[in-house]
């Protein structure tokens, strides 16, 4: 394809580079006249394992192999050659946090302005990292984008970028996924055409998801750099190796790293967990070692559960129903259940609660469990019942906490004033003419 980038800074130049050495013809734009000369000049504008070499070879005038990359400041004659566009300039942030897309709106602006001499579609693909609803709001903002969009003749991707410095001509070669965010097929076939040469899976997305997988990438690797460095502070207080213990976390592929707990839902609990943590943090405090992050963590759970609480009480229903009470499914533990915490809540603003849970029996509950109900929910007895269809019957509002398939034929059989919370992501099968309450989607 021939291509032409926005902004030449570190990923415009690792991309027009990379995607020139697979023979796609890219034409770099921007209004630095250096980095213009530079890489006409064959040189690299930033430094970077590899990429200079592979500028002098893309950029070299008696390149035998196809793909070429060149630099110019002149937008429209970029845009005029272009299939497909890119913006990949910088999104700073100001003092609040707020992200600075004025780089981005300028692109946006001239391209705008030389699409009008062109027929053929043409492809925008934004790289630059920007707030979820961006792409939406520049194609909003511009009436001659909008009909163009409308028109079908000219389509937007958001395609981010994973590229680390110091090793950013290897994850582009090699990535885990593409990510392609489209207004339309024909915007996210043409993108996917464009790695063809990438042996890694094309995930296709609405645009707002894609926006936001940048960020969520980022901030998990801040946490996992924050967290190993809290039990980096809080080992070296104990005399221990974290390295010793960390080496052994990370080859547990099961459970630690592995996609395990990374599954948006309701708040943990257990007799491990908070119990752990709590630990935890009372021996940091006994070494007098501040680690804010593992001291926010059941502050964060709690948060949860008050927030899905006060969802219920906006919903303006007395009688509410709840799926399921033990900590998590197949299990009857009650111990630090979020569920039993919610009933406790709902109970506690006077709401008529009934509770079905398949695997509590009170009469079989002994010892921490039995102990842990009675302290917390006294009077269980007159809320839980053993019979599905009477406490689903029951609830104006019901909440399902942890899903079991016997719950798929009543819960689709239910009217349309009836309204489900669904904490444990339904299956379609149990999805029916209900008003639906999805916890985080």
């Amino acid at each position: 394809m021939k291509i032409s980038i926005f902004g030449l800074g570190y990923v415009g130049c690792v991309t027009g580079a990379c995607l020139a050495k697979h023979g796609h013809d890219v034409i770099g734009v921007d209004v630095n006249p250096d980095k213009v000369n530079l890489i006409n000049g064959g040189k690299c504008p930033i430094v970077e394992p590899g990429l200079a070499e592979l500028i002098a070879d893309v950029t070299a005038k008696n390149r035998k192999s196809k793909g070429s990359f060149s630099a110019t400041d002149d937008s429209a004659l970029a845009v005029k050659q272009a299939d497909l566009t890119m913006i990949c300039v910088g999104t700073p942030s100001d003092q609040s946090g707020n992200v600075n897309l004025n780089g981005v709106r300028r692109c946006i602006a001239s391209i705008a302005e030389n699409l009008t001499s062109k027929s053929d579609y043409h492809v925008v693909v934004i790289r630059s990292t920007v707030p979820p609803g961006t792409t939406d709001s520049l194609i909003a903002g511009s009436p001659d984008i909008q009909r163009a969009v409308s028109d079908g003749t000219l389509g937007f991707s958001m395609n981010p970028e994973f590229l680390r410095e110091g090793s950013s001509i290897e994850d582009f070669e090699n990535p885990p996924v593409t990510i392609i965010g489209e207004t339309d097929p024909n915007a996210g076939q043409r993108v996917e055409e464009l790695y063809n040469f990438i042996d890694a899976p094309a995930v296709h997305l609405e645009l707002r998801a894609a926006e936001m997988i940048k960020y969520v990438n980022n901030a998990f690797h801040a946490l996992k750099v924050t967290f190993a460095n809290e039990i980096g502070s809080i080992c070296k207080e104990l005399s221990i190796d974290s390295h010793d213990v960390m080496n052994v976390v990370c080859m547990d592929d099961k459970l630690n790293i592995s996609k395990k707990y990374l599954i948006p839902g309701f708040a943990f609990g257990g007799s491990c967990l908070p119990k752990d943590l709590r630990a935890l943090n009372y021996i940091a405090r006994h070494e007098d070692i501040q680690l804010p992050l593992l001291d926010s963590m059941l502050l964060s759970n709690r948060t949860l559960i008050e927030r899905t609480a006060q969802r219920v009480r906006d919903l303006g229903k007395r009688r509410i129903s709840l799926l399921g009470l033990s900590f998590k499914k197949d299990t009857d533990d009650l111990r630090e259940s979020p569920f039993v915490t919610l009933a406790e809540e709902l109970i506690g603003k006077g709401y008529e609660l009934q509770v079905f849970d398949n695997n509590v029996s009170l009469s079989k509950l002994i010892g921490a469990n039995a102990a842990y109900i009675k302290e917390h929910l006294p009077h269980i007895d007159s809320v839980i019942n053993s019979d599905l269809a009477s406490v689903i019957d029951h609830g104006e509002v019901i909440v399902v906490c942890n899903f079991e398939s016997s719950y798929a034929e009543h819960l689709c059989q239910l009217e349309s004033d009836k309204v489900v919370v669904d904490l444990a992501r339904l299956p379609e099968e149990a999805r029916g003419a209900y008003q639906y309450e999805g916890l985080a989607w």
